[in-house]
């Protein structure tokens, strides 16, 4: 999903979402490309946008804050690639990941590209919610 600033504010909108300046320019870097971004990269990213556009920085606290309440929204997808590390993905389709450990780069890959013959029985009272696969990959010796 490739937008451009209108087209953010409207997504925003339509999500309910008031579309402060800062959660525009924080969904201008998500929304740019199809792309898997940390935290701490969205966060680069926005405040040196806001330099060149003579905006204020915005808080790390923000960023977080942001982040979250778009993937609760549903305009993002959260990928947690091990407990201190949390993607932002602007590809919310169902799809799954290679995750380089050496370089900490997440990568798609198509949801046809993986076959799951079966799922374990649920427990009691649950339903299916979707299955996202992560392979864990490292340069070869």
């Amino acid at each position: 999903m490739i937008m451009n600033q209108e087209s953010t504010i409207r997504l925003l909108n339509s999500k309910g979402i008031q579309p402060t300046q800062q959660r525009v320019l924080i969904g201008s870097v998500i929304f740019e490309k199809p792309q898997h971004l940390s935290a701490e990269q969205v966060l680069e990213k926005v405040n040196q946008l806001g330099v060149e556009s003579s905006s204020s920085k915005v808080s790390k606290a923000t960023v977080y804050n942001t982040l979250g309440l778009f993937a609760q929204k549903g305009i993002i997808s959260e990928v947690i690639v091990d407990p201190s590390r949390i993607f932002y993905d602007s590809n919310t389709e169902p799809h799954h990941h290679f995750y380089n450990i050496d370089t900490g780069v997440l990568t798609d890959i198509e949801p046809s590209s993986i076959e799951l013959s079966r799922l374990p029985e649920l427990p009691h009272g649950t339903e299916h919610a979707g299955v996202e696969v992560i392979v864990r990959v490292r340069a070869s010796n």
